[in-house]
């Protein structure tokens, strides 16, 4: 008899589930969730309110619990890294271009 564990099968991911998910924006999207985990982080690690955060860094509220609730559609990657500026962060960015792989093209929107 089999083990349901027998059963399973391990795919690596690119590091990036956007990507794995076919994404056109993936690097973006990927950037932004960085960030945003590190605002969130920040937050938590201070005990900040969106309140107090908005009082200590003058970005509003509401913006403080969009990034909460991962709804990053209204956010530029340089808007978030501001916050973290205003949250006394600095922001080091590493850029490293490569070619696309066949597998990573992706599909032309109809």
């Amino acid at each position: 008899m089999s083990k349901p564990e027998d059963d399973l099968e391990f795919v690596h991911g690119s590091g990036n589930v956007f990507r794995d998910f076919g994404r056109a924006d993936a690097d973006v999207q990927q950037t932004k969730a960085l960030l945003a985990a590190r605002i969130i982080g920040i937050l938590d690690d201070e005990g900040l309110s969106t309140r107090k955060a908005e009082g200590r860094t003058g970005v509003n509220h509401a913006d403080f619990t969009r990034i909460r609730n991962v709804q990053l559609d209204r956010f530029t990657i340089d808007r978030l890294m501001t916050v973290l500026n205003k949250l006394g962060q600095r922001v080091d960015v590493q850029i490293d271009v490569h070619p696309r792989m066949v597998a990573e093209e992706v599909p032309a929107h109809r």
